[in-house]
C-alpha cells in the first residue's frame, strides 16, 4: 500500500476571495519507501520523508491546529480522500476530516468539470490553463498543489459555481 508522505493544505477565505495560508505536513512512511516514481515529480526523497512525523501525528495536527474536523475540505478528485480513508484504516487512526468521509469532502475536479461543461475531467494543471491561471510552484508537491487548487476554488467561487457549506 502506498502511504501519504506529504499533506499540503491551503486555507481559503471565500468571503474575502483570497488564499490566506498554506501549510505542509511531512509524513514519515512506515510500510513503504519513497520510490523514484514518487520522488521524481514531488522532489521528496526518502531522507526527507524520514524526518517527517507519524501519520497519527499528522492527523492530530490537521485536527488540532487546522480544524480539519469542522472545516470543509476539498481536493482535486477523490484520490486524496480515498487515500486518507485507507491509511486511517490501516493505521488505526481516526479520520481527521469528520464523518462520513464522502459528505465532508468536495471533489473540486468534479465541480470544475460541471461548471465548465467539460466532457472529461481535466488534471489540475490543465484546469489552471482553462481558467487562465498560472501554475505556481512544483506540480505534484502537496503544498503547491493545495495552493493551486485553492486558486481554482476561488475561480469557481467567483463564477458562483462553488458550493457553500
Amino acid at each position: 500500500m502506498s502511504e501519504i508522505i506529504e499533506i499540503g493544505l491551503a486555507v481559503v477565505d471565500l468571503d474575502a476571495r483570497e488564499r490566506v495560508a498554506r501549510h505542509r505536513v511531512l509524513v514519515r512512511p512506515v510500510r513503504s519507501r519513497v520510490s523514484r516514481f514518487c520522488a521524481g515529480p514531488t522532489g521528496i526523497t526518502q531522507a526527507e520523508a524520514d524526518t517527517g512525523v507519524s501519520f497519527a501525528q499528522a492527523c492530530d495536527t490537521l485536527t488540532r491546529v487546522h480544524g480539519a474536523g469542522v472545516r470543509p475540505w476539498a481536493s482535486w478528485g477523490d484520490y486524496d480522500r480515498h487515500q486518507f480513508v485507507r491509511q486511517c484504516a490501516a493505521d488505526g487512526v481516526a479520520y481527521p476530516f469528520g464523518r462520513p468521509a464522502e459528505r465532508t469532502h468536495t471533489n473540486a475536479k468534479a465541480v470544475f468539470t460541471e461548471a465548465h461543461g467539460l466532457r472529461g475531467r481535466p488534471g489540475m494543471a490543465r484546469a489552471l490553463e482553462l481558467a487562465g491561471l498560472p501554475l505556481q510552484g512544483r506540480h505534484h508537491r502537496g503544498v503547491d498543489d493545495a495552493w493551486n487548487i485553492a486558486a481554482l476554488v476561488l475561480h469557481l467561487a467567483d463564477r458562483g459555481d462553488w458550493p457553500r457549506t
